[in-house]
C-alpha cells in the first residue's frame, strides 16, 4: 500500500495536494489551490488578530492554544514554504507599520521624488 493513498475521504473543498513531477519536484498550485491557501491564511490571521497575537513563530505555544484549528487549516491547504513566508511577513509588516508610525510622530516627512537612491534601469 503506498504511503499516501489517493483514496483519502477528502471534501471537495480541500484542494487535491501538489503532485511530485519526473523529477521529483512539486507542481506549482493551481488558482483553486492558492485560493484555498489564501482563505486558510487570512482565516488564521483574523484568529491571532481577534486574541492579540502578531508573532505565531515566537508565541507558537500562545498560538495554538487560541488558534490550532485555524493553524491546521493553514498547513493543510498552503505549501510548508508559504506558511514559513506568511508568518514570517505578518511580522515584518507589523514592525513597518510601527516605524512609519514612529517617523511620523516625530515629524518625518517623505522624501521629494526624484531624491532617492539612483535607480538601475532594466536591461543593463
Amino acid at each position: 500500500m503506498p504511503l499516501f493513498s489517493s483514496s483519502s475521504t477528502s471534501s471537495s473543498t480541500t484542494p487535491p495536494r501538489p503532485k511530485a513531477s519526473p523529477d521529483g519536484a512539486f507542481e506549482a498550485p493551481n488558482r483553486t489551490a492558492r485560493s484555498a491557501c489564501w482563505t486558510a491564511r487570512d482565516a488564521f490571521f483574523a484568529c491571532l488578530d481577534a486574541h492579540g497575537i502578531v508573532d505565531s513563530i515566537g508565541h507558537k505555544e500562545d498560538a495554538e492554544r487560541c488558534c490550532g484549528a485555524e493553524e491546521t487549516g493553514l498547513r493543510r491547504d498552503c505549501a510548508s514554504s508559504w506558511v514559513t513566508y506568511f508568518k514570517q511577513r505578518r511580522v515584518m509588516e507589523f514592525k513597518r507599520k510601527q516605524t512609519l508610525e514612529k517617523l511620523a510622530a516625530e515629524g518625518a516627512r517623505p522624501m521629494p521624488e526624484g531624491m532617492g537612491p539612483p535607480r538601475l534601469e532594466s536591461g543593463r
